[in-house]
């Protein structure tokens, strides 16, 4: 699984992720930074990334997931600081790796707690 770690996410992240077998990259990493949510996902789909992580709430109202095929992971969190996402960051796997998500899906913490 591609992935693409949207540029409010931390960078030290990537490596998380490339640690648990995922090709992980930035949207620094692909000097992307400043493109719109659009853009952006136009440029996934161009590059072959398969799943976009993002802490992004607002990306689910401003996108139509039907036209990119591709998982978008959005992070529910009070921050967007290392610590705070590493909280909840094997749920994150464990979603991944079941292949749980899809357009837009938001993974929350609570979300894990009540199934």
């Amino acid at each position: 699984m591609k992935l693409l770690l949207d540029e409010n996410l931390p960078v030290k992240l990537k490596f998380r992720f490339k640690d648990e077998g995922f090709e992980a990259y930035t949207v620094r990493d692909m000097r992307w930074l400043g493109k719109s949510n659009g853009e952006l996902l136009q440029s996934m789909l161009e590059n072959n990334f398969t799943t976009f992580v993002t802490i992004d709430n607002n990306i689910s109202f401003q996108q139509n997931f039907i036209n990119y095929p591709l998982q978008v992971v959005v992070l529910i969190a009070t921050d967007n600081t290392y610590e705070t996402i590493m909280e909840f960051f094997p749920d994150i796997i464990i979603a991944l790796q079941k292949n749980l998500t899809g357009p837009g899906v938001v993974i929350h913490p609570e979300y894990f707690k009540k199934k």
